[in-house]
């Protein structure tokens, strides 16, 4: 085997040990059930994994943190429909910050960060409001507000360290 092959098979290898270590922790995370200390976790790693796999991987690796939410109790069964809105957020998150990340990390953070809130907020709203009473509509999507900011933001930030610790950024 000739140099170049040996150095591609540990490149290959090295992307599936990546990509395998990102999705188990993308199934695991989830089973902490506290959303402030879920949502960062989770947020940081579909940063992380944009930067060390790729958006498309990451896309793939964020369709599964909301699904183990869901059925590890995490997400109160009356979310179930906001599933899809929850997984295009994440999606939403990956692609704005994966075409800002190589301009400014912090600026593609922030942005992608806050256009995932926007989306999931404003989908959680009216999704709420037409399965649930409006007296309980606003108790049950305030997890879908602020803290999805919040949790975004405070992702970016752990990913940052993480990224820097292993000379991603």
């Amino acid at each position: 085997m000739l140099y170049s092959e040996k150095a591609a098979a540990i490149e290959k290898t090295s992307a599936l040990i990546n990509f395998a270590a990102a999705l188990g922790i993308a199934v695991i995370v989830p089973l902490f059930h506290n959303q402030l200390a879920t949502g960062p976790i989770i947020n940081a790693l579909f940063f992380i994994a944009v930067i060390v796999l790729g958006a498309e991987k990451a896309l793939f690796i964020s369709l599964i943190p909301s699904v183990i939410a869901l059925s590890a109790g995490l997400l109160p069964i009356i979310f179930a429909p906001m599933i899809p809105f929850i997984m295009i957020g994440n999606a939403i998150l990956i692609l704005t910050f994966n075409s800002l990340k190589d301009k400014n990390y912090w600026i593609g953070v922030v942005l992608s960060s806050f256009l995932k809130f926007i989306f999931i907020y404003s989908s959680s709203f009216i999704v709420i409001n037409l399965i649930v009473k409006k007296e309980l509509a606003s108790n049950i999507s305030s997890m879908m507000s602020w803290p999805q900011l919040l949790t975004a933001l405070m992702g970016g930030v752990l990913a940052y360290f993480f990224l820097k610790i292993i000379k991603k950024v």
